[in-house]
């Protein structure tokens, strides 16, 4: 009770201080000690591999945070300066900046740096090319089908990123706008005129993720969002009415489908044209016009009972804004609003769009957003596609500043809720404001496969919260549009991205509904049933980008900067610190419906999630995965924590989940605060370590007390132990206590051994030890690959039972196959002779062929297609081969 009370008292102190510093608490003054100043150049040792370097005509150094740098003061690194001759030299313990004094503006012949790249000098100078950038990422997709604008063939180019395989990178943010550094709302200003250079350089070799920790330091943190982004956000651009929404949510729970958030796009407000054929400004149903903030009662008669409901639906909702032709005459509060601007107002009548001017800022959130934010919308997504730079401020783009103030205002106005935002890429720096839209992609397979890509690559400049149109937006070709195979994989692919939200235009052929998929309905909705479990490791891993300015999604060459199959590899991406993903981009063959990917796998034992395969790494792998399936792995050994089944991400369910895959041991933390609010960047979060281990006859797993305080954090909870691709257990101990037989039950079809614990306090070390029966530890090899095949045989029986009902009423399936299809039934019933079940299995399966064409129905060329079905490896053909080698070499 007394560390409840404590907690509350914290926890108001904290929300008073930042609602009162907000952005201020970023200081973009550098300590002294890091500062060397000489006549026209200062430089600013910030870390041991990043140095801003100045030079200013009139020897006015700017202190001030500049749109994308807004901390300066960090701990000083060891350094040492001299000046020899004509030479100033700072060397650090990476680098080493010589530049020549008295010598004017930076170029070459006056400044270098040393710094090492795999244990070998190198030398950087000014205007030397960064040929093998890693690059960034861009504002939209607009109108992208892949790489290609489809209607004029224009490529799409991401900007520059912060790391190179050269090992270095250069930012210059001599142009960039900066903020003035009020304490009321920080706000943007112009620098000073003349002739100035300000760069900061990023030293780092291939230590990838050391140069984004530093950049995190001086740019600021990426965000955590609230929990609830990381379930699924239905979304859809169409006219929908109050009825209709409540109709869809009811029928998603009918279908057993996790929902959090509903975003309602620009059909929710009413429509003002300003035209010759629209004279009097009134509302109108057709397209002349975008922007709008008054209700439309005709859709929501009382928008505020519908917000009262998806509240009590625990549903957060966010409304489409497109702000830039600014607030008609006739919009709710548009005359206190005209009022608070002194009567400002083009000669039409119309307030103009100027959020660069923050008296301007001020009324537009006061009259035109609050009254909607206080009915219960929760945050808001901004549409904006129009003129990129300001037009009442010179190099200050809409979008970056859009995203700006909207964050802060949040951040400012409701210390109590966690800031969330939804627009485009603004440039750098906007890592501090997500999630990102990356616009209106054209529905096509080149545009998924395109995605992975540019989901991972955005983490280069920080940008860790993509959120896409899942399923497409611009329904080009319509039979792609309406096709189930396509919206399936990327539903998969969605799932295992940082932010999952189906979408689509309003077409007549892109539906979005899962079950209006028959045929891939179940996979769809299993897609995003395991999307839900792993919450728990896609929580932590956001709160490690918090830490560390590492995103969830990540390319390859992070974790393996000197592979060049890590380079190469750009259709898969790690997801956290222990997850490969490679989705399936393209479309399965039409004969056998399996999809063909290739994947490397680094160094190391892999486990294939979907099929229970043990795959060895250190190689390029080529697969075959039915509708099903995803190509997912992660290491063997390694610990996930997960959810049990959820429906709602707004309530902690009282059960964490941790599955694992014998054969190695793993060391971990998880992450837990109270899902919202801003108290994570202070005390009010938890961690919690588990450590598991191989004994003599089996694994033990400690969960050791979990560490911190958070507001409704549980006193007690249950813990479930998965272990995946195992043989049966015959005996679990929970501190040292017996478990029955019936708390550990054998699921055979998944070949997974489950275990169950009864409920522990947090603060109690919690021990799970397992034994298997004797020997069989040792033989956990006969269950490898065999949750798959099992999948594949059931699969196969009900081909051959609709083979036998359509030719023959009285036909039946031969015993032998039927034997087969039936091995993780007689597992379940007798675990303890897996092995020898699994070992029959396996001496059948030869003489699969033989027995399937013992069926008058089935042909030869039919029963090998049935038993080519049942391979995972796929066939590289001897062109392909010679393309696999040409790429290693």
């Amino acid at each position: 009770m007394y560390k409840k009370i404590l907690f509350g008292l914290m926890f108001c102190l904290f929300l008073i201080v930042l609602n009162t510093f907000g952005q201020a608490v970023n200081n973009p003054t550098a300590n002294p000690e890091a500062v060397i100043t000489d006549g026209n150049v200062r430089f600013t040792v910030l870390t041991a591999r990043l140095i801003r370097m100045e030079y200013s005509e009139n020897t006015h150094f700017e202190d001030k945070a500049s749109l994308a740098f807004i901390n300066r003061n960090l701990p000083v690194p060891p350094f040492k300066t001299k000046k020899s001759g004509k030479w100033l030299e700072v060397k650090t313990d990476s680098l080493t900046l010589r530049y020549l004094r008295d010598s004017g503006p930076f170029e070459k012949k006056n400044l270098q740096i040393t710094f090492l790249l795999n244990d070998k000098k190198q030398v950087w100078y000014p205007d030397m090319v960064d040929t093998a950038n890693l690059k960034g990422t861009t504002r939209t997709v607009d109108g992208f089908e892949g790489t290609t604008r489809y209607w004029d063939g224009k490529k799409l180019e991401l900007e520059q990123g912060l790391i190179s395989k050269d090992g270095w990178s250069l930012v210059d943010d001599s142009d960039r706008l900066l903020f003035d550094g009020n304490q009321d709302w920080d706000w943007v200003t112009e620098r000073n005129t003349g002739n100035n250079q300000d760069w900061y350089f990023f030293g780092y070799g291939h230590a990838y993720k050391d140069a984004l920790a530093d950049f995190t330091k001086v740019a600021g943190k990426i965000p955590l969002p609230p929990r609830y982004a990381f379930g699924y956000w239905w979304s859809r651009y169409w006219i929908y009415a109050d009825r209709e929404m409540k109709e869809l949510v009811s029928t998603l729970r009918s279908y057993d489908i996790p929902v959090d958030v509903m975003i309602m796009d620009m059909d929710w407000h009413e429509t003002y044209g300003l035209t010759s054929n629209n004279p009097e400004k009134t509302p109108f149903n057709g397209m002349l016009g975008w922007t709008g903030y008054t209700w439309n009662k005709n859709l929501f008669p009382q928008p505020d009972k519908f917000l009262n409901w998806t509240a009590s639906e625990k549903l957060k909702t966010a409304l489409n804004l497109h702000p830039a032709d600014g607030i008609a005459p006739m919009e709710d509060n548009y005359q206190p609003m005209v009022e608070a601007l002194d009567g400002d107002t083009t000669k039409e009548g119309w307030i103009e769009y100027q959020l660069s001017d923050k008296r301007w800022a001020k009324a537009y959130f006061e009259y035109m957003l609050r009254p909607k934010e206080k009915l219960g919308n929760d945050f808001w997504w901004i549409d904006w596609q129009q003129w990129q730079e300001s037009k009442h401020m010179k190099g200050l783009s809409n979008t970056f500043w859009l995203n700006y103030v909207f964050f802060t205002d949040m951040e400012k106005q409701y210390p109590e809720k966690r800031p969330l935002l939804f627009h485009r890429w603004g440039g750098l720096g906007n890592h501090r404001y997500q999630v990102g839209f990356s616009g209106d992609a054209v529905i096509s397979w080149e545009s998924l496969a395109f995605q992975p890509y540019f989901t991972a690559t955005a983490s280069n400049v920080g940008y860790g919260y993509w959120s896409h149109d899942i399923g497409g937006h611009i329904d080009k070709d319509k039979e792609l549009a309406k096709d189930g195979e396509l919206y399936l994989r990327w539903i998969q692919f969605g799932t295992l991205s940082p932010i999952f939200r189906t979408h689509a235009s309003k077409s007549d052929v892109a539906e979005r509904r899962f079950w209006k998929y028959p045929e891939y309905f179940p996979m769809m909705r299993d897609a995003v049933q395991f999307r839900y479990a792993l919450v728990p490791y896609l929580y932590t891993a956001a709160r490690l980008a918090y830490d560390t300015g590492i995103s969830i999604c990540r390319p390859m060459y992070y974790d393996y900067p000197d592979s060049e199959k890590a380079y190469s590899s750009d259709q898969q991406y790690m997801l956290g610190d222990k997850l490969l993903v490679a989705p399936i981009v393209s479309a399965a063959d039409k004969q056998t419906r399996l999809a063909t990917q290739t994947v490397w796998l680094p160094e190391g034992q892999w486990y294939e999630w979907s099929t229970g395969a043990l795959l060895e790494g250190g190689q390029e792998i080529r697969r075959r995965f039915s509708f099903e399936e995803i190509p997912l792995y992660v290491k063997v050994g390694s610990i996930i924590p997960m959810y049990p089944k959820v429906s709602n991400l707004q309530d902690q369910p009282n059960e964490i989940v941790f599955s694992l895959v014998p054969g190695g041991t793993d060391d971990i933390r998880f992450y837990e605060d109270n899902g919202d609010g801003q108290g994570y960047k202070k005390s009010a979060f938890a961690w919690t370590r588990v450590k598991s281990e191989k004994t003599a006859s089996g694994i033990r797993l400690t969960i050791f007390p979990t560490e911190g305080v958070y507001q409704d954090k549980p006193e007690k909870r249950a813990y479930t132990l998965n272990l995946l691709n195992s043989l049966p257990v015959e005996k679990v101990l929970v501190n040292g206590q017996s478990l029955s037989d019936d708390a550990f039950p054998y699921n055979a079809m998944r070949l997974t051994q489950v275990i169950h614990t009864g409920n522990f306090s947090l603060d109690e070390k919690v021990i799970i030890e397992v034994e298997y029966q004797t020997g069989m530890l040792e033989q956990q090899e006969w269950v490898n690959g065999k949750a798959g095949l099992f999948r594949r045989l059931e699969q196969l029986g009900e081909q051959l039972r609709l083979a036998s009902a359509k030719n023959d009423w009285g036909a039946t399936i031969p015993n032998p196959i039927l034997n087969l299809i039936s091995t993780p039934t007689y597992m379940e019933y007798n675990p303890e002779k897996a092995i020898s079940l699994l070992k029959e299995m396996d001496n059948g399966l030869p003489q699969l062929q033989q027995w399937l064409t013992t069926m008058p129905q089935i042909s030869e060329e039919k029963a090998i297609e049935l038993v080519n079905y049942l391979q995972f490896d796929a066939v590289i053909t001897e062109k392909e081969e010679q393309t696999l080698q040409k790429d290693i070499r």
